[in-house]
């Protein structure tokens, strides 16, 4: 019990004198231990380190989960540590509703089925969109929470350390000044060597923690390219799903008939929009203008030589990648999709897709 009393008091005092110090400094009554110059710009880094990764991830949210309610009850159900319900995304809802309108008014009629084909690749595209999500949640989000509540929490912590022994290294310096009797003086001269070394060892341990944040950008950096990645498979697949609608929609008549077999006005015929696309991305109207040519093609078995319109990356050691304005052969066999041909470049053979060539006359 005696024991514990004194070592109450002793810590009421450590207490007392860092807060003297502390206050002794903000009224520049008492000198400062500065830190050296490395140490602070680590500092500093470290900070700003922590206050964009907080930023982005924020953003980053933002942006795969735009409904701030449904954020909210995200982030409800992770302080719970329970599992959120699963959701359709707008898009798959979207589909849903376009499938079942078509299906109601009729999957035989040219506007039934254009409604289930649209439906369907709203699906494909909340799909993509869902992997993309739980990629860059599992990639992306992820390790810079960790970050935050593993590492960055570390730091903190010896940062206030070694506060807390800068402090007690500065009360030992005045209590030095103020002795006057020799024991007193050698007692602070102890005590002066004690908290040197005790804040030039946290110093060391910060400096260690804090030049650890290089090895925290690197991993961040890895995480930033997988989640473009994410993003670069996710709009690719999104634009051949569409690219792939637009050529389903585009074989519809642009009139057709009502369940009783009349004529359908012209005023209400389905006239399917030309999807615009940039420079850079393949047109599916430039494809459907040799329509005539590729039939013609299929029907001879025969060859023909195509320029190709747009670059274009095979999926698969069957296809044949292709690079924009070169002339390559092109022919059909009994059986072929008929979205592909297949392409010759040299000794070079695979299918290619035709929505990238122009049959040459």
């Amino acid at each position: 019990m005696d024991f514990n009393v004194k070592r109450l008091a002793a810590d009421a005092g450590t207490f007392l004198s860092r807060a003297v110090q502390f206050t002794e400094e903000k009224f520049g009554q008492a000198e400062k231990t500065e830190l050296d110059a490395h140490l602070e710009n680590l500092l500093i880094r470290a900070e700003a380190t922590k206050h964009w990764t907080e930023k982005i991830m924020k953003q980053t949210e933002v942006l795969l989960q735009p409904n701030p309610n449904v954020r909210l009850e995200e982030f409800v159900y992770e302080k719970l540590e329970k599992k959120a319900p699963s959701r359709m995304s707008n898009h798959e809802l979207l589909g849903q509703s376009l499938i079942d309108a078509g299906s109601e008014l009729g999957p035989g009629t040219a506007y039934g089925n254009a409604m289930i084909k649209c439906g369907e690749a709203e699906k494909q595209i909340g799909g993509a969109g869902r992997e993309l999500i739980q990629g860059a949640a599992i990639n992306f989000l992820t390790p810079f929470k960790n970050f935050l509540d593993g590492d960055f929490k570390t730091i903190l912590k010896e940062r206030k350390l070694l506060q807390v022994k800068r402090l007690d290294l500065d009360a030992a310096k005045t209590r030095l000044k103020k002795a006057r009797m020799t024991d007193a003086r050698a007692a602070a001269e102890q005590e002066l060597r004690m908290t040197q070394s005790e804040f030039d060892r946290q110093a060391e341990i910060t400096r260690l923690l804090l030049e650890g944040i290089s090895s925290t950008h690197a991993h961040h950096l890895r995480c930033l390219n997988d989640f473009v990645e994410s993003q670069t498979t996710y709009y690719a697949q999104c634009y051949q799903y569409m690219v792939d609608l637009q050529k389903q929609l585009g074989s519809f008549p642009s009139s057709f008939t009502n369940n009783n077999q009349s004529p359908v006005s012209a005023a209400a015929s389905i006239s399917v929009p030309t999807i615009p696309v940039t420079a850079s991305l393949p047109s599916v109207s430039g494809g459907s203008a040799s329509a005539g040519g590729f039939n013609e093609l299929r029907s001879t078995n025969g060859s023909r030589k195509a320029r190709v319109l747009y670059d274009y990356d095979a999926a698969g050691s069957n296809e044949l990648s292709l690079l924009a304005d070169e002339v390559i052969t092109v022919s059909s066999s009994p059986g072929m999709d008929s979205d592909w041909l297949m392409g010759e470049r040299g000794n070079q053979k695979g299918k290619v897709p035709i929505t990238y060539l122009e049959l040459l006359n």
